[in-house]
């Protein structure tokens, strides 16, 4: 491969190459994203790497990809599709001018490459590092690496998380996670765990927080979702992530309709994303 220790530095990252990894180390930048601030660096060893992209990018720039196998990184996992293509974690975006160079690397990075795209059976890359903690609109999450806190927040939490109390969940009780971006409608963190019974609405389960306007922003809440994911699949369990909201009674998926309707009319949705999420809705009839 190339000489071990080379520096490759791209807007808001900088790829170091080593015999068995890449070193991605972010910048702290005022313009970087917040996720990659948070995320500081992540070595990713070779054998989570499935193959690797050189496209043109915008406005005279060319983009550095590493694909990622299925299973290999908790913090895709946990993203499920999510991330804004800003957020990738693993784009690095260059000047023009140095696809040649970025060209150059590609090269060497594919020839030191032997997996074929298959799933990972074990998380290659190294979680973000607990303790965490975060503000959801309704509750403070916190985790300490072996138990999940949700503290609830009387402004915000429903009577019925009120009542439950504050909840502790030790990883063991767990099967995985299911991280809702903050960036769309209905965005939550709930806990998926092994006897729960059948998942109620968000604002309801008490193994669930509710994000909102600057609560439960990506760079902590998604690095926190990652930690869990994490110390959960490394107790040994199957690890279920999903995105999707479980099925509702077809008078919740109407109430819910009607006050998209109003956050449409206050002009605080938009006409895409009020037809969009009421063509989710009516789906899940």
């Amino acid at each position: 491969m190339s000489r071990m220790g080379d520096v490759l530095a791209g807007f808001h990252a900088a790829w170091e190459f080593e015999s068995d990894s890449v070193l991605i180390r972010y910048e702290r930048g005022i313009r970087t994203p917040k996720l990659f601030q948070a995320l500081g660096e992540r070595r990713v060893p070779l054998e989570a790497i499935s193959g690797v992209t050189l496209t043109p990018g915008k406005r005279g720039t060319v983009v550095l990809r590493a694909e990622v196998r299925p299973g290999a990184d908790p913090l895709l996992e946990a993203a499920a599709g999510q991330l804004k293509e800003g957020c990738d974690p693993y784009r690095l975006v260059l000047p023009a001018e140095r696809d040649t160079l970025a060209e150059y690397y590609a090269d060497e990075l594919r020839a030191q490459l032997k997996g074929d795209g298959e799933a990972a059976e074990r998380y290659l890359v190294a979680a973000p590092e607990a303790p965490r903690q975060f503000k959801a609109y309704d509750a403070k999450a916190s985790f300490d690496g072996k138990t999940v806190h949700f503290r609830w927040f009387w402004t915000g939490a429903s009577s019925a998380k009120w009542k439950a109390g504050d909840q502790s969940f030790p990883v063991g009780e767990l099967s995985g996670v299911e991280w809702r971006s903050p960036e769309v409608f209905e965005g939550h963190l709930r806990l998926l765990r092994r006897d729960a019974a059948a998942a109620t609405q968000v604002d309801q389960d008490p193994g669930a927080v509710v994000f909102g306007l600057g609560y439960g922003p990506v760079h902590e809440s998604l690095p926190f979702a990652a930690a869990v994911l994490a110390a959960v699949r490394g107790r040994g369990a199957a690890a279920a992530v999903s995105a999707s909201a479980p099925r509702r009674d077809p008078a919740d998926i109407a109430e819910r309709i009607r006050h998209l309707g109003e956050l449409h009319q206050a002009g605080l949705v938009t006409d895409e994303e009020y037809s969009v999420k009421k063509a989710e809705l009516l789906a899940e009839l």
